[in-house]
């Protein structure tokens, strides 16, 4: 009986002091630097340039959903252009991430800014000071013409002051890092100098996979390591709606064409265009409804191309819950 609880002291002590060992080498590590390249490409005042970088920002890659105050987010959603001061703030196991002021503001934007640093932190996921840029924008394979049109529209803006908190890690967030299974990714192929947009599914394919990210949100996904888990495109990510509706979660819908499951299976193309340009019907949903509404018909029509051409998927998620308090 002594030897045993001798065993027990011993493998308890020998437990804590490697959780001890461990929380200090978190601790340590972070913040983490990372290397990356920085992409040769500039900021242009091109007039063409700048208005596509204006209508990605607005439409299809929505980077006006999160840099935008919380109190504005439904004017956002209502279609109206705003300021891309930052403000939109998440809290999941990692952290609580605050995006950014993209205005250029030397002193809480992107005033101070090179070029090719923020380049290199839409393709490559690693800030100017060498930390991780949390995994939200799917930017990595973004055409180059496209990535110089967003940093030229960026920084054609009007500067201003805008200060933002910044993202703090929790522990599990220092300890993915620390341990590697969240880091900043890069192409994953080498990127397309131009996609000239059309009806054809490779531009759908572009937009749904690189531009809008919409396979990051109907794609199940694990908010503690920001990893896959479900089937391409066969939705069941379960997203809480935003501050206006609390204890209500949205589930996003399977949109591969399974022929029972495939939530858009029914629709034709018309339809689909419609919808997408309607707006949103339920309050609080976190698809990204006013940038949807700006896009090109010539655009929706190729990413419902793509969409018909995906391998099916079964499951029918639920697509609202409630949750208590």
């Amino acid at each position: 009986m002594n030897v045993l609880k001798q065993i027990l002291k011993w493998g308890g002590g020998g437990l804590l002091v490697v959780i001890l060992v461990f929380t200090i080498f978190v601790n340590l590590s972070h913040p983490k630097i990372f290397e990356a390249p920085y992409p040769d490409i500039h900021a242009s005042t091109d007039s063409a340039l700048i208005a596509r970088g204006k209508y990605l920002a607005f439409g299809p890659a929505h980077c006006a959903t999160c840099h935008v105050p919380m109190d504005k987010m439904e004017a956002v959603e209502d279609g109206l252009d705003m300021p891309l001061i930052g403000g939109w703030s998440l809290t999941i196991p990692p952290g609580t991430f605050n995006a950014p002021n993209l205005t250029p503001d030397p002193e809480t934007g992107i005033g101070n800014y090179t070029d090719g640093e923020l380049a290199r932190a839409l393709r490559y996921m690693v800030k100017k000071d060498g930390t991780l840029l949390p995994p939200f924008m799917a930017f990595q394979n973004l055409s180059d013409r496209d990535v110089q049109a967003i940093i030229s529209f960026l920084r054609s803006q009007p500067a201003v002051k805008h200060e933002v908190p910044a993202t703090s890690y929790s522990f599990i967030g220092k300890a993915l890092v620390a341990l590697g299974m969240l880091k900043p990714t890069g192409p994953s192929q080498p990127p397309p100098a131009h996609v000239p947009m059309d009806t054809s599914v490779a531009y759908g394919k572009y937009v749904a996979r690189s531009v809008g990210n919409c396979h990051g949100c109907h794609t199940k996904l694990d908010l503690v390591t920001g990893k896959f888990i479900g089937e391409d495109f066969g939705g069941g990510f379960v997203m809480e709606s935003d501050p206006h509706i609390p204890g209500l979660s949205f589930v996003t819908p399977n949109l591969t064409p399974h022929p029972t499951d495939g939530h858009i299976v029914n629709w034709d193309e018309e339809t689909f265009v419609k919808r997408l340009k309607a707006g949103r019907i339920h309050k609080g949903s976190p698809m990204p409804w006013g940038a949807n509404s700006k896009m090109t018909e010539t655009e929706l029509k190729a990413i419902y191309r793509y969409l018909q051409t995906l391998e099916p998927v079964a499951g029918k998620p639920e697509r609202i819950v409630l949750r208590e308090g």
